[in-house]
């Protein structure tokens, strides 16, 4: 896995008072060197904050020069004001980045119902401006002025050769909880100096957040604010890449989306446990990810797993209310690889041995196979705990 700046990009990430330490970063810029194509994918939810307005009214693009992004207050639920707020956040920056104002993209994340202290976010801009970088330091700095409640800042890359010219692709995310699928409050940054067609990298994003954030959880909640982006400035040189060149980037792509997915479950806010779900022989692959998401966002599997309880009942009876109809003797159930469950019945395991691969371990594994076709799906989440019930009980008071 390689994480360095891909050609082209430069960034950085400064504190500009929205956070109280000043220690934290609270805000990012990033500035293509050239035009790239913009690609988007939002939150599905119909209450959305005015920054996945404003861009889901510029991607795809192929004249995107810049990205700004403030961790703190959300932009959320704040009517007119806040799209004039995320427009003139986008202005600033474009400025700054010497673009024109339909050249940036905008990204907030924090408390929602809050008005932008844009002052501070101006201030912030023209901090950021004279930092932009392209070193591991201006990439790190970026990756953590998105944070609010992540315990780490999370970025992914590889670097690929793709028609004799290599590439890289570097990804960075913030979230750790009010984590739902169809992505969940959660901002992710992907860039890559590629050369793609505006509408190839509409679909290439919107493929691999199938595959990656639209199979992740913490709690099940939906925000306001998700967003995912791809910019594509072509600084690796050659024509926009197609057939298997593309097909090769996808799968790249996939790899760093994937990295974060997981990374951002990993980190849900408490959790002592990052949980991978899969599931196999289903009809669909639809009804396989309805299966796992009943799975993941179940309270009671999640919180047998902070405690070490191999209780199977819990993961069996959240698969049997998914709403998708399934043959339960056909059911068998695997946890950390020993098998609890077969063909609809339970059978004799190792109880203790089963906790300790729990307790023992951050990684947990679930393994469901039905028997009604051959699609398959894996999915992430995190265990329940109580610090997740604190953190979340004091996040505004």
């Amino acid at each position: 896995m390689a994480v360095c700046v891909p050609k082209g990009f430069l960034m950085a990430g400064v504190h500009c008072r929205i956070k109280r330490d000043p220690r934290k970063q609270d805000l990012t810029l990033v500035m293509s060197e050239s035009p790239a194509s913009g690609a988007g994918v939002y939150t599905q939810n119909l209450v959305c904050a005015a920054p996945v307005t404003l861009d889901r009214s510029r991607t795809p693009s192929d004249r995107i020069r810049a990205v700004v992004i403030c961790s703190g207050v959300a932009n959320a639920c704040t009517g007119e004001r806040g799209l004039r707020d995320a427009e003139e956040m986008a202005r600033l920056a474009a400025k700054a980045c010497e673009a024109e104002p339909d050249q940036a993209l905008v990204l907030s994340t924090g408390v929602i119902g809050s008005f932008l202290p844009m002052e501070r976010i101006a201030q912030g801009i023209s901090a950021a401006a004279v930092k932009l970088g392209r070193s591991e330091t201006s990439l790190i700095a970026a990756a953590r002025g998105m944070l609010t409640t992540d315990t780490i800042h999370k970025l992914a890359g590889r670097t690929v050769t793709i028609g004799g010219r290599e590439i890289q692709i570097t990804g960075m995310a913030k979230g750790a909880a009010m984590m739902g699928p169809n992505m969940a409050t959660m901002l992710a940054l992907v860039m890559t100096d590629a050369a793609l067609q505006p509408k190839d990298a509409q679909a290439a994003l919107s493929r691999a957040t199938n595959e990656s954030f639209n199979c992740m959880s913490v709690d099940g909640h939906m925000s306001t604010n998700d967003t995912v982006l791809l910019l594509a400035n072509g600084a690796a040189g050659g024509e926009p890449l197609s057939g298997d060149d593309l097909a090769a980037f996808q799968a790249a792509l996939d790899e760093v989306c994937i990295d974060l997915a997981k990374a951002i479950a990993g980190d849900g806010e408490g959790a002592t446990h990052l949980v991978t779900i899969e599931i196999s022989g289903c009809a669909t692959r639809e009804t396989a990810l309805e299966i796992a998401k009943n799975v993941a966002n179940s309270p009671l599997v999640k919180t047998a797993l902070h405690g070490a309880d191999p209780n199977w009942g819990r993961i069996v009876s959240a698969a049997g209310y998914a709403g998708v109809p399934f043959d339960p003797k056909g059911v068998t159930l695997w946890l950390n690889g020993a098998l609890l469950y077969e063909k609809g019945a339970p059978v004799e395991f190792d109880g203790k041995a089963v906790s300790r691969s729990i307790r023992d371990n951050r990684e947990t594994l679930i393994q469901m196979q039905f028997s009604e076709g051959t699609a398959e799906r894996r999915f992430w989440t995190a265990d329940l705990t109580a610090e997740y019930v604190r953190l979340n009980a004091d996040y505004h008071t």
